[in-house]
């Protein structure tokens, strides 16, 4: 259940600097190197999100955000150029989603795709994402990649609150009348002890806090950081 994002690309020096940022994401992730085969695992595939060089072997990039928005496809595309600027007005009137040209900030291109995958599940709103955290708001089923988290009912409307209002600093008092309620008597410490439990749960194979401690204030769904920008020219 881990969100899936396909590149269709055949930059030998972009590729590999692109699959290590995604899949420190914790995005599952295909890479095609022409037109033609990218287009057909689009279609077999169903990504979450697409990004494409703009010239490609084959069939071009531009020409495959025509195609699949001529069958009503609204997968979100991210559109790559190696000319400043010259073909921005054409990609966006294609159906690109977003166009980015070089040199390329990886850290810029990946923070482009949050905000897609955001605008997209948004709009679609069965489904609450966070990197590698999906919830499903239907089934109220929870996985952390492809790994099927248990929660309780409370738990998972806590981690709804939280995975609504990513990288907000969010109170103690604001996520007790949310989640509880603003008549709420209950254990004073009730919401740190909720927070162990999806901490226990959520990195129960040693994957990386997602739920952070803001001392004096409250608590903050975000990435952990580890990493240096790297820039690609």
């Amino acid at each position: 259940m881990s969100i899936h994002i396909l590149l269709v690309s055949n930059d030998a020096a972009l590729v590999p600097l692109i699959e290590t940022e995604l899949r420190y994401e914790g995005y599952q992730f295909t890479v095609k190197k022409d037109g033609a085969s990218g287009l057909i695992a689009i279609r077999e595939l169903q990504p979450d999100l697409v990004i494409l060089d703009f010239s490609l072997p084959m069939l071009s990039g531009l020409e495959i955000c025509r195609r699949l928005r001529s069958t009503q496809q609204e997968i979100p595309i991210i559109l790559l150029d190696h000319i400043q600027g010259s073909h921005c007005a054409i990609a966006l009137d294609s159906g690109a989603d977003d166009y980015v040209t070089r040199p390329i900030s990886v850290e810029e291109l990946v923070a482009r795709v949050r905000l897609h995958l955001r605008r997209w599940h948004r709009d679609n709103p069965e489904a609450l994402v966070f990197r590698d955290l999906k919830l499903d708001l239907q089934t109220r089923e929870v996985y952390r990649g492809n790994r099927l988290i248990e929660l309780t009912p409370k738990e998972f409307e806590l981690l709804v609150y939280l995975i609504s209002h990513p990288r907000q600093v969010l109170s103690r008092d604001l996520l007790i009348e949310n989640v509880w309620g603003y008549d709420f008597i209950g254990e004073s410490n009730v919401l740190h002890v909720y927070i162990r439990y999806l901490r226990v749960k959520l990195e129960a194979n040693r994957e990386s806090r997602l739920i952070h401690t803001i001392r004096g204030v409250g608590y903050v769904l975000r990435e952990t950081f580890t990493k240096q920008p790297a820039l690609v020219r």
